[in-house]
C-alpha cells in the first residue's frame, strides 16, 4: 500500500483525529470541536435510502458508519470517475477523477441523513484539507459529499452553509458537494479492512480514534457489533 506507507510522519495527524473535527492555531496548539446538529434534519420515508461520502481512506470512513445504528451496509468504493478506472491501482494515480468513497444504506427512520452529514463532519473528515485526509494526499482523498437525491441535496447544502457561517475552523471548509456519477465497489481486500486489520499501524493511528470518538460522542447511536460487507 505505497500511499499508506509512511505512517510514522502522519502520526500526529492521526492522533489529533480522536474523532473530532480540528483547526490548528498560529502557535500550533491543537483545538478540537464538535460539529453541530444540522438545522435541516428530516427524517426520509420508511424506504431504506442511500448516501455516498468520500472523506480520505475509505477503511476509516467505512469503519465508522458500520458502526452507526440504521445502517444496513457500509460499502468501500470508488466514485466520480468512469468504470473503466474504478480500480485501486488506476485511482491511486490521482488521474481518474475518482474519490475513495462509502456507499451507505441506511433507515432512514433510525437515522437520518443529516446525522449522517453531522457524524461525517464531526468523526471522519476534517472540511479544511483540500484533496487530502491525514497521511493521504491527491484528488482520490477529497473531502466531497454527494447526495443521491434531491432531498440529500438541500439538506447538505444547508448544512454546509450552517457550519461556514459557525466559526468552529480557523480555516475555511473545502469539502465539497459533487453530482452523484455512478459507484463501484472497490476490491474484496479493502472490505471491512478496519475491522479485519485492528492491529494495522496505519488503522491505530489514523482510524480506531475515529470510532473510538463515535462510540464517545454518539452513544446512543452505535451499535454494538459493526454490520460487515463480507460476513
Amino acid at each position: 500500500m505505497s500511499v499508506r506507507t509512511n505512517i510514522l510522519a502522519a502520526t500526529a495527524a492521526g492522533l489529533i483525529a480522536l474523532g473530532m473535527l480540528s483547526t490548528v492555531s498560529a502557535a500550533s496548539a491543537e483545538v478540537s470541536v464538535r460539529a453541530p446538529a444540522p438545522l435541516v434534519d428530516p427524517a426520509g420515508p420508511a424506504a431504506t435510502q442511500t448516501a455516498l461520502f468520500a472523506g480520505g481512506c475509505f477503511w476509516g470512513v467505512q469503519g465508522v458508519y458500520q458502526r452507526v445504528k440504521g445502517v444496513r451496509s457500509a460499502v468501500s468504493g470508488y466514485a466520480g470517475g468512469a468504470r473503466a478506472t474504478a480500480d485501486y491501482d488506476s485511482v491511486s494515480s490521482g488521474t481518474t477523477g475518482h474519490a475513495e468513497a462509502v456507499r451507505i444504506t441506511y433507515d432512514p427512520r433510525v437515522v437520518s441523513y443529516g446525522t449522517l452529514l453531522r457524524i461525517y463532519f464531526s468523526v471522519v473528515a476534517d472540511p479544511t484539507q483540500l484533496n487530502a485526509q491525514g497521511p493521504d494526499h491527491g484528488t482520490q482523498y477529497r473531502s466531497a459529499i454527494m447526495p443521491t437525491t434531491p432531498a440529500q441535496a438541500q439538506v447538505a447544502q444547508a448544512y454546509l452553509a450552517q457550519l461556514r457561517k459557525s466559526g468552529l475552523w480557523q480555516r475555511p471548509i473545502v469539502t465539497r458537494i459533487e453530482p452523484m456519477k455512478g459507484f463501484f465497489p472497490a476490491e474484496a481486500y479493502h472490505q471491512d479492512y478496519l475491522v479485519r486489520n485492528p492491529g494495522s499501524s496505519y488503522i491505530r493511528i489514523n482510524d480506531l480514534p475515529k470510532v473510538q470518538a463515535l462510540q464517545h460522542h454518539y452513544p446512543a447511536l452505535t451499535r454494538a457489533q459493526p454490520v460487515l460487507v463480507r460476513g
